[in-house]
């Protein structure tokens, strides 16, 4: 349901709803052999559901959290390059956003299936149940390590995803106070708007490949967290 690419808004509810079926009978069948008995209380039945809910719910939105790295470095970029006023619905965030940060996301979910990487999320909702045992004790504490350090280099990654741009941005604009002050009489506004755009285009289809390479190692190292090494 959180899950980005596999749970995104965008998708016809009845085609997640018939992925989750198919995930959950795929998983189910692997990890059968390691549940525990039935409990013969209907109200340690609902608990233990409850749990297990709670937790695919954190690891969900921990792996989610990442992708608003893509929402800020996007917005980052639309500002720099004066694009911040283009608003589009972004599937990512329920909403409207930064049109940069639309095409960053859609970009982001299609590469998550081109590079296979829904593939790990699969994977980690499987070891799910081995690092985390049905019935066993759950350790918040961790779980709260882990989602302050994902938001931590979300925020991080969305800065280094648009530092190009934060430097041009500097550079372009201390040029244009200088331009403004030995040629008072030029319209620098209506110059440098058209060139913003165009140079910030520019820099886009330069640093656009590494940056969403970068993105995806993130992803991938995110995903490792919940994998099962033993």
């Amino acid at each position: 349901m959180l899950l980005p690419a596999l749970g995104e808004t965008a998708i016809p509810q009845r085609v997640r709803l018939i992925m989750a079926l198919a995930a959950s009978f795929l998983i189910y069948t692997s990890v059968r052999s390691i549940l525990p008995p039935m409990p013969e209380s209907p109200i340690m039945l609902v608990v233990l559901i409850f749990f297990e809910i709670f937790i695919g719910l954190l690891i969900g939105t921990a792996i989610k959290l990442l992708m608003s790295a893509l929402h800020t470095g996007g917005t980052i970029i639309a500002m720099q390059t004066g694009l911040a006023m283009a608003q589009a619905f972004d599937p990512a965030q329920g909403g409207q956003s930064a049109l940069m940060s639309t095409f960053l996301t859609l970009m982001a979910v299609v590469l998550i299936f081109v590079t296979n990487i829904h593939h790990m999320m699969i994977s980690a909702m499987y070891d799910s149940y081995i690092l985390f045992p049905v019935g066993g004790e759950l350790k918040m504490n961790d779980f709260a390590e882990i989602v302050v350090r994902t938001v931590a280099n979300s925020f991080f990654l969305g800065v280094q995803i648009a530092s190009p741009f934060i430097v041009y941005g500097l550079i372009f604009n201390i040029g244009l106070g200088i331009l403004a002050r030995l040629m008072p009489q030029l319209q620098v506004f209506f110059i440098a708007m058209p060139l913003n755009i165009v140079a910030g285009f520019m820099i886009l289809g330069i640093v656009l490949a590494a940056g969403m390479n970068w993105f995806l190692q993130n992803m991938e190292g995110a995903l490792g967290a919940f994998l099962y090494q033993g």
